[in-house]
């Protein structure tokens, strides 16, 4: 069947009209309330996205997550911070000197702090590496927590701590795909924090180099040397589901949380 030249016209007029008026699909957001990283992200964090905090040393890491989880706690959502790098008590002692935080939310359990010490003696994991079936009863009981709370935002600080403890790569990706899904399908956004030496380096984003591949969304935190200064930034290399930028902003650590302004391109001796 032979059409003319006006008919098809005509069609593709249409079509064209059609894809733009199609309304776009709007994906529910984890707002963090962090300065900034909500406008980056065009209105936070998708819902049930797992997402992995790398930094270096003092880039604001736990600060960042800490502040993440009051905000939720403020619109009365329960959180839960998992540590492992240090004990919850040194933890909480040095995080009440910013404003931000108020120690009644522990109280009152809208923030539920667990030392992974005492997960781990709950579990009976008292050998230095853990098999598969170590690790299954870990994302067990980080997710029966979860279920048990209702929490709907998480921080483990940090994964690498445990991911030091499973003895292949294979393994850490098996279990952060799992733990990732799990969270996920109960509704709980997360914040996977992981250590890295420099964030400089362009091959991996994380500590073992797998992780950056499973999760939903990568940010990274480092330092710049600014003329003789350290200026701490925050870049968003990757997040799912969401348009973001993917530019450099620096962080300020303010009695009042976290707050990020554009980076200039200009003054930079090393990035």
């Amino acid at each position: 069947m032979l059409y003319s030249n006006e008919l098809l016209a005509e069609v593709g007029r249409w079509v064209f009209v059609s894809m733009l008026g199609t309304p776009q699909y709007t994906r529910d957001r984890c707002i963090t309330g962090i300065h900034g990283l909500d406008e980056i992200t065009r209105g936070g964090i998708p819902y049930g996205a797992t997402v992995l905090v790398g930094g270096t040393c003092g880039s604001g890491k736990t600060t960042l997550t800490m502040e993440f989880l009051v905000h939720g706690a403020q619109m009365g959502e329960a959180c839960a911070y998992f540590a492992a790098t240090e004990p919850s008590v040194k933890l909480l002692e040095n995080i009440r000197q910013y404003t931000f935080f108020d120690m009644e939310m522990v109280d009152k359990g809208l923030i539920n702090v667990f030392d992974m010490d005492v997960v781990y003696s709950w579990l009976g994991l008292t050998k230095a590496t853990f098999d598969r079936d170590d690790i299954n009863s870990l994302v067990k009981a980080i997710t029966d927590i979860v279920n048990t709370i209702g929490v709907t935002r998480l921080v483990i600080d940090s994964v690498t701590t445990l991911c030091y403890k499973i003895p292949n790569d294979q393994l850490i990706r098996d279990f952060l795909f799992t733990l990732g899904k799990t969270l996920a399908t109960q509704g709980c956004t997360s914040f996977l924090v992981a250590e890295i030496t420099s964030a400089g380096a362009k091959a991996h984003w994380s500590s073992f180099g797998v992780e950056e591949a499973i999760l939903d969304g990568i940010m990274v935190l480092g330092d710049i040397d600014r003329m003789g200064h350290l200026l701490r930034f925050l870049q968003v290399v990757k997040m799912r589901g969401t348009d973001h930028s993917r530019a450099k902003y620096a962080i300020e650590l303010t009695p009042m949380g976290v707050m990020m302004t554009p980076m200039l391109k200009w003054g930079v001796d090393s990035d």
